[in-house]
This record gives C-alpha cells, structure tokens and sequence, in this order.
C-alpha cells in the first residue's frame, strides 16, 4: 500500500480537474458534505459505496474542511 502524500489545494485542483484523481469529502455526515462539498467532490458515503468499483491505481484525494 502507498502511504498517504499531503498536497495543497494548487496541487489537488488540476488533476482532479483533468480526471487522474477523484476528490473525496472525508466527512461521514451528508450535511458536512452539503455544507463542505467542492465542486467535483463526492461525498465520502458515496464513496464507501462505490469502493470495490474503484480501480486500485485510482489517485483519491480525501479532504475536510
């Protein structure tokens, strides 16, 4: 498993934009995500259910605000 990289925003922006990296909503709560959500973000609920789905060379970028 790779260890987790923290990046900034600047870093994040772009490849969640150009498609190589889906952005995750870290908080578990459907309103956090209302209140928190970016554009392009899912929420991490979703994302739990869509985890076997998701290849394992996928880049996913978790955030909280």
């Amino acid at each position: 498993m790779t260890e987790a990289e923290l990046i900034t925003p600047e870093e994040a922006y772009p490849r969640v934009k150009a498609g190589k990296a889906v952005l995750v909503c870290a908080y578990n709560d459907d309103e956090a995500f209302k209140k928190h959500g970016l554009e392009g973000a899912i929420s991490y609920g979703y994302f739990s259910s869509r985890a076997p789905e998701i290849s394992k060379d996928q880049e996913i970028i978790f955030y909280c605000a």
